[in-house]
């Protein structure tokens, strides 16, 4: 059984940074379309981005430029580097992937980001 867990939320100010985790419990190169979601209450979940096997990555248009996906394979592990927040950032953080054709979400962490 695969499990994802964040980690790396928190309180931060405007203008400032976090950088979140998503461990995997297994190996990552056996979980698919691995990807970061957001979700603000009273929201839905957004997509926020997602990395490859092979380390490209793709943005929502609104973190495009402030918030960066990658992966350290050997740590099993993504992350989500995110510059330059705003309050409109803040919300639960998600780590997603598809193991054995099964999506697969991790607990979230909560981002914070005050004005």
């Amino acid at each position: 059984q695969v499990q994802l867990v964040e980690s790396g939320g928190g309180l931060v100010q405007a203008g400032g940074s976090l950088r979140l985790s998503c461990a995997a419990s297994g190996n990552i190169f056996s979980i698919n379309n691995m990807a970061w979601y957001r979700q603000a209450p009273g929201n839905q979940r957004e997509w926020v981005g997602n990395i490859i096997t092979g380390g490209s990555a793709n943005y929502a248009e609104i973190v495009k430029g402030r918030f960066t996906i990658s992966r350290d394979n050997a740590k099993n592990t993504i992350y989500l580097q995110m510059n330059s927040l705003k309050p409109e950032d803040t919300a639960v953080y998600y780590c997603k992937g598809v193991y054995r054709g099964t999506i697969i979400w991790g607990q979230g962490t909560q981002v914070t980001v005050s004005s």
